[in-house]
This record gives C-alpha cells, sequence and structure tokens, in this order.
C-alpha cells in the first residue's frame, strides 16, 4: 500500500486546536504488569487484530501530509512486537519530510538488543518509564521485570547516543519517598524526569484514591527544598517544565488530575487496532483501521475530517471515595497513555 499525499489541509479541531503530534500504539502487549497499568491477567489482541506496519505506514503518511510534525511509538511495549524496528526505519525516513520528530516511549526492558537500531532509524530521544530504583519494589510493581535489565538498557542507550527522559508515576505510600533520589540520578546521568499522576484507566492492582498523589502538591513541597525555574520548554506534549538549580537538570510535571492540559491538546493516540482516540480520559473515537481498508486513503482522509469534528473539549477524571471505580475501562496499554 503506498503512501499518497493526502490535501495539505491541517488538522484542526472545532475548538481551533491544531493537531501536529500522534501517538502510535504498535501492540498492546507488554512484558510487564505494571499495578497501575494493566491487571495481572490481561487477554490480549489476536493479532490479526493488530494493524499491520504497512497500515501503520500508511495512516502515518497520511497524517504527516496534514501537519503532524512529531510520532511518538507506544505500546504496551513497542518493543515486544517482532520486527519493530523495520517500522521504525521506514517512519525515520520520514524526518525531514514533514516529519520533524520520531520517538519512542518504553519501559527499558528489550532496549539494549534495539538500541543501534533506533538510532541508525533516526531515533534521538526515548522516554523510559521507570518508578523506582530499588530492585524489590521494582519487581512489586512492574510483578516480572527485572531492573538490572531496565538500567543496562538505559546504560546502552546513553552510549549509543540517544538521549533519556525518566518517566515515573508517582503514588503516595508507594514510591513517593523516592522522588528526590530518583531526581538526583536522573540529573546526575544527564537525563530528565518527569512526574505523571496516576490516571483512572481500568481495573488495575492499585488503590487509586490511595496511591493518588496530587503533583502540586508534591511540587510544593520539592520548591521548599530546591529552586525550580519554570521553563518555557516544549516538547509537543503535556508535561510542564523546571529547571533545578541544585542539580542542574529539568524536572517535568504532568497533571491531568490537578491541573488538566486540556486547552493546549495538540495530540491524538492510535490504537494497535487503528482506532484513534481523540482524547486519552473520553471515549471519542474513530475507526480508521476500517476506513483504510474499505476506502483507502480518500476515506482514511475523510475519517480524520470527522475526528476533528468530534474531538472533545477535555477530559473530566476524578479521583475519590464517591467514584471508586475507573472513570474508563479501557487500560492504559490499550491506547498508550
Amino acid at each position: 500500500m503506498s503512501i499518497a499525499a493526502s490535501p495539505a489541509r491541517p488538522l484542526i479541531d472545532r475548538f481551533g486546536r491544531r493537531i501536529s503530534y500522534v501517538r502510535i500504539s504498535v501492540t498492546d502487549r507488554c512484558d510487564f504488569r505494571c499495578v497501575y497499568c494493566m491487571a495481572e491477567d490481561m487477554t490480549f489482541l489476536p493479532k490479526k487484530d493488530v494493524l499491520s506496519f504497512e497500515e501503520i505506514e500508511a495512516i502515518a503518511g497520511a497524517f504527516i501530509a496534514r501537519g503532524t510534525t512529531k510520532i511518538r511509538l507506544t505500546g504496551g511495549e513497542p518493543l515486544v512486537r517482532r520486527d519493530i524496528i523495520d517500522l521504525v526505519r521506514t517512519l525515520g525516513q520520514r524526518i525531514g519530510q514533514g516529519l520533524d520528530e520520531l520517538t519512542l516511549t518504553t519501559n527499558g526492558s528489550q532496549l539494549r538488543k534495539h538500541t543501534q537500531g533506533l538510532f541508525d532509524a533516526g531515533v534521538r530521544r526515548l522516554n523510559v518509564s521507570l518508578d523506582t530504583l530499588d530492585e524489590r519494589r521494582f519487581r512489586d510493581i512492574t510483578r516480572r521485570g527485572r531492573i538490572a535489565d531496565v538500567l543496562d538498557g538505559i546504560d546502552a542507550a546513553q552510549d549509543a547516543g540517544l538521549a533519556i527522559k525518566i518517566n515515573m508515576v508517582a503514588m503516595r505510600g508507594v514510591n513517593d519517598d523516592e522522588i528526590e533520589p530518583m531526581m538526583a540520578w536522573a540529573h546526575g546521568r544527564g537525563m530528565g524526569l518527569t512526574l505523571i499522576e496516576g490516571m483512572p484507566l481500568g481495573e488495575v492492582g492499585i488503590d487509586r484514591v490511595d496511591s493518588y498523589l496530587p503533583l502540586r502538591e508534591l511540587h510544593d513541597r520539592l520548591a521548599r527544598r530546591y529552586t525550580l525555574t519554570r521553563l518555557d520548554k516544549q516538547t509537543g506534549g503535556p508535561a510542564r517544565y523546571s529547571h533545578v538549580a541544585e542539580t542542574g537538570g529539568v524536572l517535568g510535571f504532568i497533571t491531568p488530575m490537578s491541573h488538566n492540559f486540556c486547552e493546549s491538546c495538540n495530540r491524538v493516540r492510535l490504537t494497535a487496532t487503528g482506532q484513534l482516540f481523540l482524547c486519552l480520559g473520553q471515549e471519542d473515537q474513530v475507526n480508521l483501521r476500517d476506513a483504510l481498508r474499505d476506502g483507502g486513503l480518500p476515506a482514511l482522509d475523510a475519517a480524520m475530517d470527522h475526528a476533528m469534528a468530534i474531538k472533545p473539549k477535555g477530559h473530566d477524571f476524578v479521583i475519590d471515595r464517591s467514584r471508586p471505580s475507573p472513570a474508563l475501562g479501557r487500560h492504559m496499554s490499550v491506547t498508550g497513555g
């Protein structure tokens, strides 16, 4: 399936927000079962339901033609998909031809064996999800991961010249005592650290009310000990960044619960089955797989227009005892965060 040029019309939703960033989940599978992301016993999609690389390339090309400048590959864990570097290499060829950046979010477990392939394909920046540096706690959070593999993968990535940002989900009573040590470790190695509030997606293995830690509270706590200077740093995503004078590093905050970032939303999420989710916290979606398979690129282009017409203004996540059920039944791994 060739990627033909679509009409050069930017993707602008009904609230005037221009969509320039697409997160593409290449698989719902993962070799971890992190307690805030997945149930311990997950049922994954049959392979026949997952988009082929050819289909992902076609959809990505259509988005680039309509003004997308950044693509992030996600999962599940993207590096567990067979021959993933083939896809990365093909998408990487679009860098400088409409696409400014191709990045990836990973748990790091498979990073060492793929690092050189990622770099050679044009990837220059990675997000690595890491919520603790304690080996036992890491096993508890991931339910099955080995922290040694992740740290080894980070070493390999840095040796290859890839910039790394650590993503840490901040959880009260779980890892909140490690935030300052994690910041010192990350900044000491030239890596950024971004803290993320837990989100009520899917039934998982943690009490979200007890573990919810508002990052405003955490920011105030850190500001009493460190000199935080707000940065006008933009990476295409929702994080707000500060420079930490004492460590010389950058600290990010992603606050979907305590302070949403919907007014500046510039992104959509494509699932591994070709569903385009227009908001992480809502169910509004458009089936791009069926559009592409049934009507080719013209139908795909029309489906993208429809997506802009129905993209919601924002999400309405709530975590409290009056609403103990998750806001949405789908797990984080379905839409790739």
